[in-house]
């Protein structure tokens, strides 16, 4: 899974690969395009669709984090009190994913026999992708610099992730300095301050957005298949890996800069020596890559001017502060909303049912007065809106009483770290490329991002 891959940037970016691994790619595998049918907010969300077949709606997972009613603000997604960080304070778990992933099926399928990992820079990204039945996971903690894991999965820390935190590997790659592989005039999309002055960055300064991540991904990928001599049995066994183009000063998933084509080349470069290695171990016949994209971005406000389209904010906190005002003028000085996130505004229903009043009455008076917000399309009370068009990215149990839908350009302005800060798009698209030594046959076509796991599966 790479974060930030559109096919746009895929198709400009190879005449630059003369070889490598998406330059075989582009040459010998399936390739088509995937459609997310839900809201997508540059979180999780889009994720735990990939791993599990289905949307919000079914496996729990709207975004990255949700709102706890009775703590009354935003708690991250996948926290679990009851395991404990191996390396690292963040407690995390797949608890809270209620649809099966691949590795889960794959597990079922293929039985204890199997080994199953998953390696990524995100610990949200990696525990979805690892799901519940992974031997083990970890991700790369940029301020230790150090692979880092959950007590969850059975194996913990793998051994080989352990010996390169022991020689200390990543802290050599993040010492090293990230400069142009090319002179900057040949780069397509150099900014200004790129052609005047390229860029250059010490990987440490940035480095889960420096291609040093993916090359480390991808050497830890290599050391688990020869430390669990991944593929050489009659077990198909799976390796998970989150790679990224988003460069330190990416603004969109599309490329502005010379520092994301730079991302790009790197990529291209990793895996092409993960396939070489691979071919030389294994045999090419017994491997099977699955490269997709995941929107993150989107469109930055600069490209949307640029088409003359003007970007604005709508504040959901001050949306949530503006509807218990108007509450209070109807039915007293009282406490009338919990708060807001996302696209949900949450009442107090304890104090509506101490005050045995009608949440339904109340979801449809506050529904109409948010309808006549500058930037809102629609409002639904929520049982209203998990039968709309909406209802693929609805998750009811962490759903608040009221949903709204902001018309096009408009973007939930809310605290950056809970992803809801740009809305990529209703139903963002993204590349996936299948590449077998032993081809098989494809449907043609599109694909919706539901398919992906049945597609893996086959």
């Amino acid at each position: 899974m790479v974060d930030g891959m559109t096919q746009e940037n895929l198709t400009a970016m190879r005449p630059y690969w003369s070889s490598g691994g998406l330059r075989l790619m582009s040459e010998e595998a399936f390739q088509t395009t995937a459609t997310f049918p839900h809201q997508v907010y540059g979180g999780q969300e889009t994720t735990a669709t990939l791993m599990t077949g289905t949307t919000p709606a079914h496996h729990s997972i709207m975004t990255n984090h949700y709102f706890s009613r009775s703590e009354r603000k935003p708690m991250p997604i996948l926290h679990d009190k009851q395991t404990s960080g191996i390396g690292t304070d963040i407690q995390i778990s797949p608890r809270a994913i209620l649809s099966t992933t691949i590795t889960d099926e794959w597990r079922m399928q293929r039985g204890k026999e199997a080994k199953i990992y998953a390696i990524g820079l995100q610990p949200e990204a990696t525990t979805l992708m690892a799901g519940h039945a992974a031997n083990a996971c970890c991700w790369l903690d940029a301020e230790s610099q150090k692979w880092v894991t959950t007590s969850f999965y059975p194996e913990g820390l793998p051994s080989a992730a352990d010996d390169m935190n022991m020689v200390g590997r990543i802290t050599q790659l993040a010492e090293r300095e990230w400069i142009p592989r090319m002179d900057i005039a040949m780069y397509n999309r150099p900014t200004e301050k790129e052609r005047k002055r390229s860029f250059s960055y010490i990987n440490k300064e940035c480095l889960l957005q420096s291609p040093a991540a993916n090359t480390l991904v991808i050497e830890l990928a290599l050391a688990l298949q020869q430390a669990h001599n991944l593929g050489s049995d009659l077990t198909p066994d799976l390796l998970m890996l989150q790679l990224n183009t988003l460069s330190p000063n990416a603004q969109s998933d599309a490329i502005e800069s010379a520092e994301q084509e730079d991302m790009y080349l790197g990529i291209n470069q990793d895996l092409g020596f993960l396939m070489e290695q691979l071919g030389k171990r294994i045999g090419k016949e017994n491997y099977q890559i699955f490269v997709i994209g995941r929107p993150v971005k989107g469109y930055s406000a600069a490209s949307l001017e640029m088409a003359n389209l003007t970007v604005q904010h709508f504040n959901v906190d001050r949306a949530a502060a503006l509807t218990g005002t108007y509450l209070m003028a109807i039915y007293g000085h009282e406490r009338w909303v919990d708060g807001g996130h996302g696209p949900f505004i949450y009442l107090n229903r304890m104090l509506i049912e101490k005050k045995r009043m009608s949440l339904e009455t109340i979801q449809r008076q506050v529904a109409n007065f948010i309808m006549d917000f500058e930037g809102v399309q629609v409002a639904y009370p929520i049982h209203e809106a998990i039968t709309s068009e909406d209802k693929h990215s609805i998750y009811r149990k962490h759903a608040g009483d009221v949903y709204f839908r902001l018309q096009d350009n408009w973007l939930l302005d809310c605290n950056e770290n809970l992803s809801y800060d740009q809305v990529v798009q209703p139903h963002p698209t993204v590349p996936l490329l299948y590449w077998s030594g032993t081809m098989t046959t494809f449907p043609e076509g599109t694909l919706q991002a539901t398919d992906i796991k049945t597609l893996i599966m086959k």
